[in-house]
């Protein structure tokens, strides 16, 4: 059977990749201009339309919404925010207890507002399952799961191999830890119905429209431009095309095969009746989700950067990383080795260097951003909106300092990623050490974490 590569993702199988809106018509004023037509932009765009009506919002996008990472993720909503470990550093223990709960809410919040709305996008809340597969990773595990109960998550629970089998059985796991703070998603389908949603409020939506600049008070396109007072970037893994930005954000590869509907024999030796959403402790970490239709959706780092922070145009797998997926797959599911894989694709998520997401807005110039999630954005690009909508109301004068805005990621900034050939390749190396740390620690007996994983974290920031 043919393994489709490429085509944006699966989650556009069934729908088809949709009809572009029309592209800007011309000059226009707005009061807000959102540049990105993904999670970010959307969230944002709706809730400030929400707030104040009458605000003109006008949103541009590249390609069609959710043509980036919000259309090709691995349908992870969840309570993950990177950089709360750093910001605990900077601002102190309680203000990182404060963007976590605020993380834990988003979850609820996405899953609401899809309630809401009547967006169908096969959201089932299973809780996140991590799994250990190696000594070195059970230990990582038992020091993760202590950390995030220091931070405020009483309801996690500490699972053994048998506890972890219970849910999903996963070869060769020697425990596991799981959170109720997650669900899994059809990612496509909650991004269609967002965006739809924002029309039905009033916002302005323009495809086909790339942005060639970001300067204070508007916005350039090729069709025209949208000359507003807050102009806000919410572009996360395609921020490195805009003038300027080359630098800001690496545009970090992500990618993920799908199978066939699994037969019930299969699913009879998985389990995975809760739905949970998966993971492991991996330093070239997976992750997956049981789909709607029987499926397993898994995903991990392949060819992890492309040089000059370039981007793919559809998604298109290297076979490398497709043998690659097959395998992780093979080994974690041995009952699902011979299931024909369906579909592979990838994408591409927004690094900051010091892997931190943040959301910022600069009252004198109007110019604001949301986003380097490092893949967890599904729900931190709700939280993210949420604090962009306060941020404009403050900043606007219709509003006041609120919860959200007083969280420690609010107005974080990070030095920029190394000029080329520096930056491809010290990502190449690190993810090259990576997963050579992986192949030895699953090889080997020690409880201790591989000493070039640790000089790793260290290089590249990621601790």
């Amino acid at each position: 059977m043919t393994t489709v590569n490429g085509g944006i993702s699966f989650w556009y199988a069934a729908g088809g990749v949709p009809l572009p809106r029309a592209p800007l018509p011309g000059d226009t004023d707005a009061d807000v201009v959102v540049v990105g037509g993904g999670f970010t932009g959307l969230w944002t765009a709706y809730y400030l339309k929400q707030a104040l009506p009458s605000l003109r919002i006008t949103v541009l996008e590249a390609r069609f919404c959710g043509y980036g990472a919000s259309g090709r993720n691995g349908g992870w909503l969840y309570n993950g925010v990177a950089g709360r470990d750093r910001y605990a550093r900077l601002h102190g223990h309680d203000a990182a207890v404060r963007l976590q709960r605020a993380m834990n809410g988003a979850v609820d919040e996405v899953v609401r507002v899809a309630a809401a709305e009547r967006i169908e996008a096969a959201v089932r809340r299973g809780g996140v399952l991590e799994v250990a597969c190696s000594p070195a990773q059970l230990a990582r595990l038992r020091a993760y799961h202590a950390r995030e109960a220091a931070f405020g998550e009483t309801d996690r629970l500490l699972l053994d191999a048998a506890e972890a089998a219970d849910r999903v059985r996963v070869a060769g796991a020697l425990g596991g830890t799981w959170t109720p703070h997650g669900a899994r998603v059809q990612p496509a389908e909650l991004l269609r119905g967002l965006a739809a949603a924002v029309e039905r409020l009033g916002v302005a939506v323009h495809e086909s429209t790339p942005v060639t600049g970001i300067r204070p008070g508007r916005a350039v396109t090729a069709h025209g431009t949208v000359r507003a007072p807050y102009v806000l970037r919410c572009t996360e893994g395609f921020t490195a095309s805009l003038a300027g930005q080359r630098r800001t954000w690496l545009p970090m590869n992500s990618s993920m095969i799908v199978t066939e509907p699994l037969p019930p024999r299969v699913w009879a030796a998985i389990g995975w009746e809760g739905c949970e959403t998966l993971g492991d402790m991996a330093h070239a970490y997976m992750y997956a989700q049981r789909t709607a239709d029987g499926r397993i959706a898994l995903g991990g780092r392949g060819v992890p950067y492309r040089f000059g922070s370039r981007t793919d145009h559809d998604g298109r797998t290297d076979p490398r990383t497709l043998a690659a997926l097959r395998e992780v797959l093979a080994r974690l599911f041995p009952a699902a080795a011979g299931v024909p894989v369906a579909h592979t694709w990838s994408g591409v998520l927004g690094v900051p260097r010091d892997w931190c997401a943040s959301v910022h807005l600069d009252r004198g110039s109007g110019l604001g951003w949301a986003g380097g999630y490092v893949g967890s954005g599904v729900a931190a690009s709700n939280l993210a909106g949420r604090t962009l909508r306060d941020l404009v109301l403050r900043a606007s004068g219709a509003g006041a300092d609120s919860e959200l805005t007083g969280l420690p990621w609010v107005g974080h900034r990070v030095r920029r990623w190394e000029p080329e050939p520096l930056r491809w390749a010290g990502v190449r190396g690190l993810y090259a050490a990576y997963r050579g740390a992986d192949r030895r620690e699953s090889a080997g007996r020690s409880a201790a974490t591989d000493p070039v994983a640790r000089l790793a974290d260290r290089v590249s920031g990621r601790h």
